[in-house]
């Protein structure tokens, strides 16, 4: 089988990436294929460059309070460009009250500070189908 290949972006204008590179860092030490993209990514540039590589996972980490605005438009490109079959998943500093928001357009979790990176990696096993 092949590995689970995951893209991890920083969305928007958000430039503090020390959380996200622990993540990556853990994804890849978990034995999957990570790429991540860096900053200040737009969702057009996330949804393409998920498509190129073929992931099948998308991460996508905000700790500047624009996840309402922006994850949204990832869900409605996932869906225009074919990819509404990846795995969407979210972290950073998302409210209580928005998790259930993003979990109804499409987001299957939100990892805020402090989870264990064991916890995401097992997250994804469990529901990426048919891999690793």
């Amino acid at each position: 089988m092949s590995r689970i290949r995951v893209l991890v972006s920083k969305l928007g204008l958000d430039s503090h990436d020390r959380g996200a590179l622990v993540v990556v860092n853990a994804l890849k030490n978990a034995g999957m294929e990570v790429i991540y993209t860096g900053f200040k990514q737009s969702a057009e540039s996330i949804v393409v460059t998920a498509i190129q590589e073929d992931v099948d996972v998308i991460g996508v980490s905000t700790l500047n309070n624009s996840h309402m605005f922006l994850i949204p438009d990832i869900v409605e490109l996932m869906k225009a460009k074919g990819a509404g079959d990846k795995l969407l998943i979210a972290g950073g500093i998302i409210p209580d009250e928005d998790i259930g928001k993003l979990a109804e357009i499409g987001v299957k979790a939100c990892f805020g500070p402090g989870t264990d990176p064991a916890e995401i990696a097992r997250f994804i096993r469990e529901n990426v189908a048919g891999r690793d």
